[in-house]
């Protein structure tokens, strides 16, 4: 019996999946547990339709992913410091600052979580960004910090 997958299945397939089981295992085992359906011709068609339409959101998540990052691409966050001894800052510059900071002058909501630092950014200055937009897509942006 042909069935597709509603739910992982561990060593059966993945999600979405059209697999061949025995008539029992689908009966007692897939269709119980609500882990598959039937394969007729309109569960199939119905995937078809899934798979269309998650293709469609992906394409528009990484391409609003590819605008924001033309857009962040000539930003500047400032950020303000003590200062230490030496002209260094009082401590450093994290990514949660950072975010705060974009929100408040830039107006956007950008994930402190996906924002990539070699390193903290411990002096005054200019430092370039990295964020991780998508999977395939990384914005970088200016951030600008000043003395307090």
């Amino acid at each position: 019996m042909k069935v597709i997958l509603l739910q992982d299945v561990k060593s059966l397939g993945k999600k979405g999946e059209i697999v061949e089981v025995s008539d029992g295992y689908a009966r007692n085992m897939i269709f119980p547990k609500k882990l598959g359906v039937e394969a007729t011709p309109k569960n199939l068609n119905d995937l078809k339709l899934q798979n269309r339409h998650a293709e469609k959101v992906a394409q528009e998540n990484y391409e609003a992913a590819e605008a924001l990052a033309e857009e962040l691409k000539d930003k500047k966050v400032t950020v303000k410091m003590k200062a230490g001894e030496g002209g260094r800052t009082f401590g450093s510059v994290s990514t949660k600052e950072i975010a705060a900071a974009a929100k408040a002058q830039l107006g956007l909501e950008l994930d402190k979580k996906k924002m990539q630092l070699p390193e903290p950014i411990r002096s005054f200055g200019v430092t370039e960004v990295s964020i991780k937009l998508h999977p395939k897509v990384t914005g970088k942006f200016s951030v600008h910090v000043v003395e307090e």
